[in-house]
C-alpha cells in the first residue's frame, strides 16, 4: 500500500501539497525506520535550534524514530515553514522518488 502512496512523478507529486508530501515522506521514513532523513528535516526548520534534543542508544533506532515523529506532531499546528518551505519540498519529493518501491 505505501508503495501506491509514494509513487509518482516529479511532476504529480510537486502538484501535492506541501503538508501532503510531508505526510508521506515521513510515513516512508517512519517505516524505513530512517532518522537520518528525519534530521535533516529537522534541521531545516526555523527555529530548529529550539528543538527538543533526541537521546537513544544506536541499536534503538525505533524508538528514536518514533520520537522524532513525537517531537513533529508537536511541532504541527505550531510551525510555519517560511522560508524553508522550497528546501523541504524539495526534500520531501527527492525521499519520496528515491526509495519508492523500496523496503
Amino acid at each position: 500500500m505505501l508503495a501506491l502512496m509514494t509513487s509518482g512523478s516529479f511532476a504529480e507529486l510537486d502538484a501535492l501539497p506541501t503538508e501532503e508530501l510531508r505526510e508521506r515522506a515521513f510515513a516512508l521514513a517512519r517505516e524505513r525506520r530512517d532518522i537520518k532523513f528525519f534530521w535533516t528535516v529537522f534541521r531545516n526548520l526555523p527555529d530548529a535550534d529550539e528543538a527538543a534534543e533526541l537521546d537513544g542508544a544506536p541499536n534503538s533506532i525505533g524508538p528514536i524514530v518514533d520520537e522524532a515523529v513525537a517531537l513533529w506532531r508537536e511541532f504541527e499546528g505550531h510551525i510555519a515553514y517560511g522560508e524553508q518551505e522550497p528546501l523541504l519540498r524539495a526534500a520531501f519529493i527527492d525521499y519520496l522518488q528515491k526509495h519508492q518501491g523500496e523496503r
